[in-house]
C-alpha cells in the first residue's frame, strides 16, 4: 500500500493539546503514524501551516439557501436536491469533512454522497425538527395557509405534532426514514415569526417520549434551544445536544454540566440573518428584530457555558446563511471567549464525540480514518481560516481540487 506522508508543518491532532512540529503518515485511507522524521511513498507538503483532522460542522440544513417565503414559494419542489448536491460540494472545500444535517437532507441525500454520485462530507442525518403547533417549524401563515420550509414527501414526514402518542409515532417514522438523529425545537426561535425564542415548547411527557424511543433505536437527541426554560426541560428529559443556546441562565448551565450535555453554539445563525437583510433578502420585520435581539446575549451565554465547563461541538445552521461559509464560527467562537485552541477542539475532537464517531474521526492518531486539512498558517490563529484551507482529504486522498469554487451557491429564482 502507497504510505502518504504529510509533512513540513505542524499537527494538530484534535485533541486539547496544542499543536506541534510533526508529520502524519497516511496508508490504506487510516492514520498510522504521528511523530517527527516519518517517511513515505508521496508526499503533502504542509509547510508554512498545519495538518488537522477534518473540521466538523454539527448544525447545517444543505437543502436551504437562506430562504425567505417569496423564494420558497417561487423555488420548484425539486431543486432543492440539486442545491443539497452544491452545498455540499462547497461545505467540503472548505475543510469541512462530517456535517450534521439538522433539517431538511433526507436518506437519499446521504446515499448519492456515500455513492459517490455527488461531493461532499460525511453526513449524519435529522431528517426534520419535531415541533409542536404553533412552534418553530409550523409554518402556518396568518393567511390561512402553509409555506413550509420543509415540504413533506415519502423521504420527510411533517415534523408537527402534539402530544406523547402523536410524538411517538412520528419519532419512530423518521428513525424509519433513515435518522441518526432526532431533532425538536423545545422553544421558539428566530426565523419564525409568530413565537418567541424565549417561550419554552413541549411538555415533559412529551420530550421524554421522544428521548425513550430515540434511546431504544441507539441515537440521541437534539434541540434548538434558545430558552432557559426550553433548554432545561429539553436537557432535564435527557437531550444530549444544545442547539443555539441563546438565553442560558445559571441553573441552565449548571444543569448541562450535571448531565453531560453538549452546547452547539450556531453564533454564525442570527448574524447571517441580519446580513441578509442588510443584502436585500426580504425577511419580515419580526425576524429581523428577533436576529438583532439576540446577538449580544448569545455570545454572552456562550462564554458563560465555556467558563463553567460545558462541552461545545462547533454548528454554524449554515443554510439560514451561505454554506461554505462554516470556518467563520472558530473566529466567533473566541469572540466569544474560547481559545483558538478550544475553538478547533470545538470542530474536531469534540464534535466528533458528540456525533459518536470518535474511535473513527476528528483525531489524528493510530487507526483513525484518515479525513484531513491542510492549512496555511499557524493554529493559534482561527481568522480567515476558509480562505487559508490549502487542501482537503477524505480518506487521505485529496477531494477538493475536483471541485467547484468554494463560493458556488444556487442561484434565487429571481436572480
Amino acid at each position: 500500500m502507497t504510505r502518504i506522508l504529510f509533512s513540513g508543518g505542524q499537527v494538530y491532532d484534535g485533541t486539547t493539546a496544542p499543536a506541534a512540529p510533526g508529520d502524519v503518515v497516511v496508508e490504506d485511507g487510516r492514520v498510522v503514524e504521528v511523530g517527527t522524521d516519518l517517511d513515505g511513498d508521496e508526499v503533502v507538503d504542509c509547510t508554512g501551516g498545519f495538518v488537522s483532522p477534518g473540521f466538523f460542522d454539527c448544525h447545517v440544513h444543505v437543502t436551504l439557501d437562506a430562504p425567505s417565503v417569496m423564494q420558497i414559494i417561487e423555488t420548484p419542489f425539486s431543486l432543492q436536491f440539486y442545491a443539497a448536491a452544491a452545498n455540499l460540494a462547497a461545505t467540503l472545500a472548505t475543510g469541512v469533512t462530517t456535517v450534521r444535517d439538522a433539517g431538511g437532507a433526507d436518506l437519499g441525500i446521504r446515499t448519492a454522497v456515500e455513492r459517490g454520485l455527488v461531493a461532499g462530507p460525511r453526513m449524519q442525518l435529522s431528517i426534520i425538527m419535531l415541533s409542536q403547533t404553533g412552534g418553530h417549524g409550523d409554518d402556518w401563515g396568518v393567511c390561512g395557509g402553509d409555506v413550509p420550509f420543509f415540504v413533506p414527501h415519502p423521504g420527510r414526514p411533517s415534523g408537527v405534532v402534539d402530544g406523547p402518542d402523536e410524538v411517538r409515532r412520528r419519532v419512530r417514522e423518521i428513525i424509519r426514514a433513515g435518522a441518526d438523529v432526532i431533532k425538536v425545537a423545545t422553544t421558539g426561535g428566530v426565523l419564525s415569526p409568530h413565537d418567541d425564542p424565549r417561550h419554552a415548547h413541549f411538555r415533559d411527557d412529551e420530550i421524554a417520549v421522544m428521548v425513550a424511543e430515540a434511546t431504544a433505536a441507539g441515537i440521541s437527541v437534539m434541540a434548538h434551544a434558545q430558552g432557559a426554560e426550553g433548554i432545561k426541560a429539553a436537557v432535564r428529559n435527557g437531550v444530549r445536544s444544545i442547539e443555539h443556546g441563546i438565553f442560558l441562565d445559571d441553573e441552565a448551565i449548571d444543569l448541562m454540566l450535571e448531565r453531560d450535555a453538549w452546547l452547539v453554539p450556531t453564533l454564525h445563525a442570527p448574524r447571517a440573518v441580519i446580513r441578509a437583510a442588510e443584502a436585500g433578502l426580504p425577511l419580515p420585520a419580526a425576524v429581523v428584530a428577533k436576529a438583532h435581539d439576540v446577538s449580544l446575549a448569545h455570545a454572552d451565554s456562550v462564554r458563560r457555558a465555556h467558563e463553567a465547563g460545558v462541552r461545545i461541538a462547533m454548528g454554524t445552521d449554515c443554510g439560514v446563511g451561505p454554506h461554505g461559509t462554516n470556518l467563520e464560527e472558530l473566529g466567533l467562537m473566541v469572540d466569544a471567549g474560547l481559545s483558538p485552541l478550544a475553538a478547533l477542539h470545538a470542530t474536531t475532537g469534540s464534535a466528533a464525540e458528540l456525533l459518536g464517531v470518535r474511535r473513527d474521526r476528528g483525531t489524528l492518531e493510530p487507526g483513525a480514518r484518515a479525513d484531513l486539512v491542510v492549512v496555511d498558517g499557524d493554529p493559534g490563529d482561527v481568522s480567515g481560516l476558509r480562505e487559508r484551507v490549502r487542501s482537503v482529504h477524505l480518506d487521505g486522498r485529496r477531494v477538493d481540487d475536483r471541485m467547484p469554487p468554494r463560493d458556488v451557491r444556487p442561484a434565487a429564482p429571481d436572480e
